[in-house]
């Protein structure tokens, strides 16, 4: 079996999942995992597809001819993390940079980001702009946590950090 990592952009309109998934149905393809999301006018995303050797290589290339729509596909085998993962929440006021510095910490602390959700809100009663997201980060060594988790509090004072190990 394949994997095949499907990313993808373009001009929001109807029935663009459809499509894809249409085709992955075509080549006896297991939809695994997405994250789709609508921004500023466009529809873009990830997709996982899990496909029989013989179909990886049809699959991709049916894929890359939908219009419309900028289409990168790789064919590969499932790779596991040998590290830890933990799960962060962090919460800030928002600022440019922000996740720039979050993300060179966690470089630095010898992390590995695996998944980052982020969004911007406006604070309960303040109306002042928040910064929220939710990241997955493989690491290892228990003191290393501990690292990260200080070196992350220690970028600004108004920086909150919930972990779930």
């Amino acid at each position: 079996m394949r994997h095949v990592v499907i990313s993808f952009l373009g001009k929001d309109r109807p029935g663009i999942v459809d499509n894809f998934a249409s085709i992955v149905k075509t080549h006896n393809g297991n939809w695994q995992t997405s994250s789709l999301r609508h921004l500023s006018g466009f529809f873009g995303g990830i997709i996982e597809v899990l496909v029989s050797e013989e179909n990886a290589e049809p699959l991709a290339d049916d894929l890359q001819k939908v219009d419309g729509l900028n289409v990168i596909v790789e064919v590969t085998h499932p790779q596991q993390y040998d590290d830890k993962t933990i799960s962060l929440e962090l919460t800030a006021n928002d600022r440019q940079g922000i996740v720039g510095e979050i993300s060179a910490v966690i470089h630095k602390q010898h992390g590995n980001l695996v998944k980052l959700v982020s969004s911007q809100g406006s604070a309960p009663d303040f109306g002042q702009p928040i910064f929220k997201a939710s990241a997955i980060i493989a690491i290892n060594g228990e003191d290393k946590v501990d690292n990260l988790v200080e070196a992350l509090e220690g970028i600004s004072d108004d920086l909150m950090v919930d972990i779930n190990v």
